[in-house]
């Protein structure tokens, strides 16, 4: 930010109490036409804290391009207390193809961060996003989805030995944080490196809406804003119970032994109890069962969504629970809890 409260960029400005809708070029297709990326810049007439809100850095991703979408042009922003970056669509030529890495070259936008002006394209597109609209910010959220054909339950994912990133995970108030630095490259990793603390969002999957977790999203997103004091809302939102994921906690993928067809018995965010049979794999006759137990009690994150597998897919991500937190969960999800609400 300038010193008389503009956002600047690379070829623009924003004063307070603007708005500008701009596509900002990032690269030049074969035909030296220009790719360009939808970003809104709302820079609020009272001073605050600078936040970009950006998804589909993977092109598939389609979750969080709603949600960016409903909170620069559908919320009421009149009384914002600083500067909202909105980005909506990260990886446009991938957003295009429908497709989770950027064409041609299968290169991962979300692992090429913060680019380099002279290297490869996907490293150039980074660091056109990068440096205009990441690193002039206080502090990010990124918003992604599971690959095709799984899903996750909403959860946040942080560096939670950094305070910043922590109350920033923490003020969006979602049941699960994992606790993990950003891989190299990723926009959430480099971004909270270069001192602009990040957390990703993970909802739901790839290649659709899914309004539950959009609005769920959204409600995250207004308590971090109350968080930070950027909008006149209620409060900072407590989500009733939560669990960080440490690295010394339980976790993992549990993978398939056997080929076929599966049937999946519990939704993601299910609480599973050791020794319970999360699916069973059959073959085109049935007659050839596979059963997948819970090797511990813990909450399914991820779960397979396309129900066919090979040796050694993915069928669900289980994570552990303290005892505390998992008579909570036990207690919301019992049918009992079920039928009062």
């Amino acid at each position: 930010m300038s010193d008389d409260g503009a956002f600047t960029y690379h070829g623009g400005k924003v004063a307070p109490g603007e708005r500008q809708n701009i596509r900002y070029g990032i690269s030049e297709t074969y035909l030296g036409d220009p790719v360009r990326i939808p970003v809104s810049i709302i820079n609020g007439e009272k001073p605050g804290p600078t936040v970009f809100i950006s998804a589909a850095a993977h092109g598939d991703e389609l979750n969080g391009i709603e949600v960016v979408r409903e909170v620069a042009y559908e919320w009421d922003l009149s009384d914002l207390a600083g500067t909202l970056v909105c980005m909506p669509v990260l990886n446009v030529p991938g957003f295009l193809f429908q497709q989770r890495y950027l064409p041609i070259y299968d290169r991962d936008l979300n692992r090429s961060f913060p680019g380099r002006p002279d290297s490869t394209s996907a490293k150039r597109m980074a660091h056109r996003i990068f440096t205009n609209f990441i690193e002039p910010c206080d502090f990010g959220l990124d918003f992604h989805t599971s690959t095709r054909g799984r899903t996750n339950m909403l959860h946040v994912r942080a560096d939670m030995s950094d305070d910043k990133v922590a109350r920033l995970a923490q003020g969006f108030g979602t049941h699960v944080i994992i606790d993990s630095e950003g891989p190299s490259g990723s926009l959430r990793g480099e971004a909270s490196r270069a001192g602009v603390p990040t957390i990703t969002i993970e909802m739901g999957e790839a290649h659709r809406f899914q309004r539950v977790l959009i609005d769920e999203a959204l409600a995250g997103v207004e308590s971090v804003f109350a968080e930070y004091g950027l909008r006149k809302t209620t409060a900072v939102r407590w989500p009733g119970w939560r669990t960080i994921i440490t690295g010394d906690q339980e976790k993992t993928w549990i993978r398939a032994d056997a080929g076929g067809i599966v049937d999946m018995h519990f939704e993601r965010g299910s609480l599973v109890h050791e020794g319970d049979p999360i699916c069973t794999i059959t073959n085109p006759f049935k007659d050839d069962n596979t059963f997948i137990e819970a090797p511990f009690t813990g909450l399914l994150v991820g779960l397979l969504e396309n129900p066919v597998v090979y040796p050694g897919n993915p069928l669900c991500h289980l994570v552990a629970l303290d005892d505390v937190t998992r008579r909570v969960v036990e207690q919301e999800q019992s049918p009992e809890h079920e039928h009062h609400t």
